[in-house]
């Protein structure tokens, strides 16, 4: 039991590594605010929670101990990151950050525009 769970917390820090290295380079790479913010709360968000997760498993399983700051770590990861890179980009577009001249659809223009024609 001790070598299976070892193996999966390793799994779980190593994707949750991998994840993050996914994200940061999204961050270098992709051409608009809007893409990399994707990248940055999609990547780095499900990164951080499986290192989180391996931290908590070691310390259950190997340690036998349940360490509730991991436990609300994980939550408040889990809670707030997609929110909070939701209102980034909403707050960009407000502000009339340009989207990349390669995008195809503005689905927040077209609601905007239905908007104003109704009041």
């Amino acid at each position: 039991m001790t070598e299976i769970s070892k193996i999966i917390i390793g799994y779980l820090i190593l994707q949750g590594a991998f994840l993050s290295i996914v994200a940061a380079v999204g961050l270098i790479r992709l051409p608009d605010p809007y893409t990399r913010n994707h990248a940055a709360s999609k990547s780095a968000t499900l990164g951080t929670i499986s290192v989180l997760l391996g931290v908590f498993l070691f310390f259950w399983i190997i340690d036998g101990q349940i360490n509730s700051r991991v436990l609300l770590g994980i939550i408040f990861v889990f809670m707030t990151a997609p929110v909070a890179g939701h209102l980034i980009g909403r707050a960009a577009y407000n502000t009339g950050v340009p989207l990349w001249e390669r995008s195809i659809q503005d689905d927040l223009k077209k609601a905007r525009e239905r908007e104003k024609s109704r009041g």
